[in-house]
C-alpha cells in the first residue's frame, strides 16, 4: 500500500488545475473513507447475497 503522502500525490495528479482547497479536502476525505471501508471489509465477517437480502427483508417487513 501506499504512504498517505504517496496517494496525495496520486490524487492531486488527477484534480483539474482550477480545483479549490475545498475540493482537495473532499477528495482525501473520500479517498481516506473508501480505504477504510476497505480495511474492515478486509478485517469483519463477509455476508452472502441471501444473508443480506434477509437481514433487508427484516428491516423493511411490517
Amino acid at each position: 500500500m501506499n504512504s498517505a503522502k504517496e496517494e496525495v500525490r496520486c490524487l492531486l495528479d488527477q484534480l483539474p488545475d482550477n480545483c479549490t482547497f475545498e475540493d482537495i479536502q473532499y477528495h482525501i476525505y473520500v479517498v481516506e473513507k473508501i480505504q477504510r471501508g476497505i480495511e474492515r471489509a478486509e478485517k469483519e465477517k463477509e455476508f452472502s447475497q441471501q444473508e443480506v437480502e434477509n437481514t433487508f427483508k427484516k428491516w423493511t417487513s411490517k
